[in-house]
This record gives C-alpha cells, sequence and structure tokens, in this order.
C-alpha cells in the first residue's frame, strides 16, 4: 500500500470512528429513558428530555460548528468539541440528579455537530474517485452509531445501573479523541467563518420553546395558558431567526443555499427522516419495555429493547451498499423515494403488528434498510451540487434538520400517544399519524428533483 492510500485509509477510519461514536452516545438516552423516569421519580415525558437534549443541542450547535471549523480552525474545533462531548458523558455518570444528567446529555449533543466536519474533511482528504463511497460512509455510521448505542449501552445499564452506561461513552469517546489528535489533518492558511451569534440565539430559544411546548402539553394541559403561550413564543421567535437570516449578509445559515435545486430535496427528506426514525426508535423501545396489558406490551427487560436495533443497525449498513448499486445501475433519481417509502411500510407496518418479538425484528430490519437508502444518499446527492466553500455551510444546515427532525420526532411521539391515550391506541395512533411525512416527502422529493441543478465543478 503506497503511503498516501494509507494515509487516506487512517483518516477515513479516524472519521468513521468519529461519527460512529458521537452517534453512540447521541443514542444513550434512547433506551434508557424508562430507567431514567423510574430512577429519578420524573414522569416519562420529562424523562424524555435526556435524549431531547442531546438533539436539541446538536440541531443548535451544528451551525455553529459548521462555522468556526470551516477553515484553519477545523482541526481544534473537532478536538474541543470531543473534550466538550467527553466532559459531558463524564457529568451524565456521576450521581447529581436529574437536572445535571440532562446537562451532561446537552454537552454530548455537540458531537453530532462535528458530523459536516467529518465530512468537509474528507472531501479535502480523500481522492475524487473515492470521496462518494466516503461520504456515504460517514452517512451512513451516524445511523448504525445510534443502532448500536442503543443495544450495547442497555446491556452495560442492566449490568452496571446508569453510571456504567455513561461511563462507557466517557471511554469511547476519549479513544476517538485520540484517533482524532493522531489522524484528522488540519486545513491551514484559512479564516473561519463569521458567526451570526443572534441567529444562534434565536434558533435556540425558538427550538427549546417549541418543543418544551411539545413534550409539557399533555401536563401542562394542550388548552392551558402556559402551553399557548410558550409554544406562540417559540413559533414567533423561528419566525423572527428565519428574518434575521434573509437580511443579515453572513447568516448562521444560508437559507438561500438551502432551497437552491439539488439540495432543497434532501433537505426535505432530512427533516421528514429525523422524524420517522425517531419515531419508530423512540416507540419500539415503549411497546417492548411497556407491562403485558389488554394485548399491547411485551414486558421483556431494557437489553432486549436496545437489542431490537441491532437488525436497524446492521440492515442500514446493507441498504447504503445497496443504494450505491442503484445509483449506478439506474441513476440517484430512486434514493431517495425508495428510501422513504421503505420507512413508510415500517411504520405501518410497526402499527398494526406488534404482538411478537420476531414481527418488531423484521420490522425494524425493513425500517433500517430505508435509513440506509436515505441517509446514505442525502450527502452524496448535494456535494456535486455545491461549491467547495460552501460544502461544511450546506452539510451542516443538513444535518440541523435532521437533528431537529430527530427532536420532533422524539417529543412528538410520546406527546401523540399521551394524547390518543395509552397504551395500544396511543402507540398506534402516533404511527399511523406520524407516517404521514413519509408520504409528504416521497412527493416533495420527487417534484423538487425535477429542478435539479447542473452538476458544480469541485
Amino acid at each position: 500500500m503506497s503511503t498516501p492510500a494509507r494515509s487516506e485509509r487512517l483518516v477515513l477510519v479516524s472519521l468513521a470512528l468519529l461519527t460512529t461514536v458521537t452517534a453512540i452516545v447521541s443514542s444513550l438516552g434512547a433506551p434508557l429513558v424508562p430507567a431514567i423516569a423510574a430512577q429519578y421519580d420524573v414522569a416519562l415525558g420529562d424523562a424524555q428530555w435526556a435524549l431531547t437534549a442531546a438533539l436539541l443541542c446538536g440541531a443548535v450547535t451544528t451551525p455553529l460548528v459548521g462555522r468556526l471549523g470551516s477553515g484553519r480552525l477545523r482541526r481544534p474545533v473537532i478536538l474541543g468539541g470531543l473534550l466538550v462531548v467527553m466532559a459531558g458523558t463524564a457529568l451524565s455518570a456521576l450521581p447529581l440528579g436529574f437536572a445535571v444528567l440532562v446537562a451532561g446529555r446537552a454537552m454530548q449533543g455537540v458531537g453530532m455537530a462535528l458530523v459536516p466536519l467529518a465530512i468537509a474533511t474528507a472531501r479535502d482528504a480523500i481522492a475524487p474517485d473515492r470521496l462518494a463511497s466516503a461520504v456515504a460512509l460517514l452517512s451512513v455510521t451516524t445511523v448504525a452509531g445510534a443502532g448500536l448505542g442503543y443495544p450495547v449501552t442497555a446491556v452495560v445499564a442492566d449490568l452496571g445501573g446508569l453510571p456504567l452506561a455513561y461511563a462507557l461513552g466517557t471511554v469511547l469517546t476519549s479513544l476517538t479523541l485520540v484517533m482524532a489528535w493522531r489522524y484528522v489533518p488540519g486545513r491551514p492558511g484559512e479564516e473561519p467563518a463569521h458567526v451570526d451569534v443572534v441567529g444562534a440565539g434565536l434558533v435556540g430559544a425558538g427550538m427549546v420553546a417549541t418543543l418544551l411546548a411539545v413534550s409539557q402539553g399533555e401536563s401542562w394541559g394542550w388548552a392551558s395558558p402556559r402551553t399557548l403561550v410558550v409554544g406562540a413564543l417559540g413559533l414567533l421567535v423561528l419566525g423572527g431567526w428565519l428574518a434575521w437570516s434573509l437580511r443579515t449578509p453572513r447568516p448562521l445559515v444560508d437559507l438561500r443555499l438551502a432551497v437552491r435545486p439539488g439540495l432543497a430535496g434532501p433537505n426535505l427528506v432530512a427533516f421528514a427522516a429525523g422524524i420517522g426514525m425517531y419515531t419508530l426508535l423512540t416507540l419500539v423501545v415503549v411497546v417492548v419495555q411497556a407491562e403485558p396489558h389488554d394485548g399491547f406490551g411485551l414486558g421483556l427487560p431494557v437489553a432486549v429493547a436496545g437489542l431490537m436495533l441491532v437488525p436497524y443497525s446492521l440492515m442500514s449498513v446493507a441498504g447504503s451498499r445497496l443504494a450505491q448499486s442503484v445509483s449506478r445501475r439506474w441513476g440517484t433519481g430512486l434514493l431517495l423515494p425508495t428510501g422513504c417509502g421503505l420507512f413508510l411500510a415500517a411504520t405501518l407496518l410497526l402499527a398494526v403488528r406488534h404482538d411478537h418479538l420476531a414481527e418488531l425484528i423484521a420490522w425494524m430490519a425493513l425500517g433500517g434498510l430505508g435509513s440506509g437508502f436515505t441517509f446514505s444518499s442525502l450527502a452524496v446527492l448535494m456535494v456535486p451540487h455545491v461549491p467547495r466553500s460552501e460544502t461544511g455551510s450546506a452539510v451542516a444546515f443538513n444535518q440541523v434538520l435532521r437533528y431537529l427532525g430527530f427532536s420532533v420526532g422524539s417529543s412528538l411521539s410520546i406527546a401523540l400517544s399521551e394524547i390518543y391515550g395509552d397504551g395500544e391506541r396511543g402507540f398506534r395512533g402516533s404511527l399511523l399519524t406520524l407516517s404521514s411525512v413519509w408520504v409528504a416527502a416521497a412527493i416533495g422529493t420527487s417534484l423538487l428533483a425535477r429542478r435539479t441543478s447542473p452538476t458544480i465543478p469541485t
């Protein structure tokens, strides 16, 4: 093996480890939510913030980190981000109360913001003929990592409790930090992009308020003044962020870039896929662990709930490989509609058939196949239509939409279950309602594909 080829491989291994481990760490909340609710004596909807906090922080910090890491500060930002994640996992492992746990989980969400920097680094370090496969690998490892994180952390939590699960996250992040320090290259000479602090504050405050109203609506009362005021305030602030972003010359996220031909479709699907993925992951954990009552719930331990994500993770990787074959043979136009269709089928089947563990495994495998088609294709479809200088910004916004979708799916699936009623009725109603996002995404991306722009030279 030549030295350049070996160097490329070490860089790619380090970047893949970064995207995988940060995804594993970000998933440390999902299968543990019932255990967190029991240990800290909080409601299930409140315990869900152990997951939502990380997803929300990932959504808010992704454009910030993308801007800071757009030039010569890319390597320091990656290393600094991993240090924050490591500190967050260590904080969550300490028995300091529920509020500290959620704060540590929010710090862990910073790791999700490093994914666009990993893809931008790959674009600079990997040869053009191997770039598409490298980007697809990094994209799907974020999904596979989340799937692997569920069973690993669930088993560890069963054996040693919540502190041991988060201590495992500290160890994994430490190893990733060492690999990144050793092999991830810098980008000397280029100044980092301007950081829109006002925009970051607006989008963060708006999303927190909106998701707070959604997640707490059942306990506060959906028609209560507090729910209505907090929800309206959140939407108002998000509207202010949109207006600010369109007016300021150097916004946190270039919204005009986000709706260009070739980018609008992947951005739409990123948001829908985020909602759909975390709807599946959240509710399958619920049905596996729910105590059997009126034919609903399997009453199995958290370790089994975590293992449910193994077929999802494995089929995500298989789906990404299959997507590459489909792309080579029939073109890229089928990738996103196929992924949406597979996800839709998995959601509907889970809603109507969930009485046996084998059924759940089959539906999660089908969802994983759709996940592999979808998430591995997003960056691959976007990169040819983005100037090299805007790669980080474009991918970062796509990640923001994905993470925002994760947050919405995490909060909304539980909230809808409570609205429709506990048990079977709430479970089925949530899945059938949220399956509509896949129909909208498939139609939308098919229409938007007709206005795709020509490839931009790199």
